[in-house]
Parts: C-alpha cells; sequence; structure tokens
C-alpha cells in the first residue's frame, strides 16, 4: 500500500473495538492501521503521512489526552476523534476545546462513526495544503532583499505609494519596481493576492525542537 495514502488510525487497547472498526474501515474503503496503545502508534507513525485519529480516552500508559497534546505539542497537526465507554463530559470538553473532531461514547453509531472519519480525512488533505501553500509563500518571504521586505512591510499595511517613497526616501518609481518585483517572487497579480500571501507566510514558524523522553 501507499504509505501516503490517507489512513486512519485506531489507537485502543481493547481488541474488540480495534477489530470493529479496523473491519467497518475497510469495509467503507477507507484504509486503517490499529494500535492497541500509544507509544506502538507513535513508534510507527510518520508525519508526512496523511489521515486521522480514532482515539480511546482511556488508556493504559499514556491516555488519549496525552497523546493529543504530545502531538500538538510536537507540531503535528491530524484530525481527532475521541471514544470513550465512559460518560466523562469535562473531560470530553477539554478534548473537543484543543482541537478534537468529535466526542464519541461506546458502544458507537457505525454510519456516524465513518462520516466523522470521512470529514476528518477531509480536513487533513485540506489543512495539509493550507501549510504547503503557508510554506511557498514563506519562502517566497525569504527571498526578498531587506528594501524589498521595507516595501512590502508599508504595502501590507495601507500605504500608498506616495507615502511609502516619502518615508524611505526613494522615488515613487523606485517603489513601483520594488513592488513589480516582489508580485513577480510571489507570483501573484493583485494586492489583495499579495496580502493573502504575505500573512499566510508569516504564519510559518521554525520547527520547535522535539519533546523530552
Amino acid at each position: 500500500m501507499n504509505p501516503l495514502e490517507a489512513t486512519v488510525y485506531v489507537i485502543d487497547d481493547d481488541e474488540s473495538i480495534r477489530e470493529l472498526l479496523g473491519w467497518l474501515m475497510k469495509r467503507n474503503g477507507i484504509r486503517a492501521e490499529t494500535f492497541s496503545h500509544a507509544r506502538a502508534f507513535l513508534k510507527a507513525y510518520r508525519p508526512e503521512a496523511p489521515g486521522c485519529l480514532v482515539l480511546d480516552l482511556f488508556m493504559p500508559g499514556m491516555s488519549g489526552l496525552e497523546l493529543q497534546q504530545y502531538l500538538k505539542e510536537s507540531g503535528i497537526e491530524m484530525p481527532v476523534i475521541f471514544l470513550s465507554g465512559r460518560a466523562d463530559v469535562p473531560k470530553a470538553v477539554h478534548a473537543v476545546k484543543s482541537g478534537a473532531i468529535d466526542f464519541i461514547e461506546k458502544p458507537f453509531d457505525y454510519r456516524k462513526i465513518v462520516d466523522l472519519v470521512r470529514d476528518c480525512l477531509e480536513r487533513d488533505a485540506s489543512g495539509r495544503e493550507s501549510r504547503a501553500r503557508e510554506r511557498r509563500h514563506a519562502g517566497h518571504l525569504a527571498s526578498l532583499t531587506q528594501r524589498e521586505r521595507e516595501v512590502l512591510e508599508r504595502v501590507v499595511a495601507g500605504k500608498v505609494n506616495r507615502v511609502i517613497a516619502e518615508e524611505m526616501a526613494i522615488s515613487i518609481k523606485t517603489v513601483e519596481a520594488h513592488r513589480a518585483r516582489i508580485m513577480e517572487k510571489f507570483a501573484v497579480d493583485s494586492l489583495a493576492e499579495l496580502v493573502q500571501a504575505t500573512l499566510a507566510a508569516r504564519k510559518v514558524a521554525p520547527p520547535a525542537p522535539p519533546p523530552e523522553g
């Protein structure tokens, strides 16, 4: 199988739930991998692989919430559906506030969880596309000269060429030339596109060091 094929990662210490969800996903044409605990998943998972998590809230060792937090701190953004055999409203609220898509109590509705998984896979694909676009724009931003960056900052702030020229003590024609090169480097055709691309580029931060342990 293609390692980059969208995959549902089922993590549950209950073997019957793992088998049921694995069968259910396969029956609906969705690739699934199952794990009995969080550490096994972390050992096998590759961040470049698209997919989503169906995650038991209560597990021995690293709990579902702890795994969710670990992934978040590691910069891994992946949609999460939590499963639990116990009604625990505070933990459910905490899970959703931390980015979970939904919280389902066992026993669950088969159709509902398949629909949720499909929605999560679509969200993951959309998110990956958006982050790839942000990285491209960050590359465009990095390619600018210092002077071009100074012009860009003023353009994004909504300043017109005349004001930019006065502030930077250069001619309006020079400002226009800088703007043209900036637009070319970002591969955009309008001011609105340039502003959007710049804002997207600013979202990309240097990767955080991996957590200890």
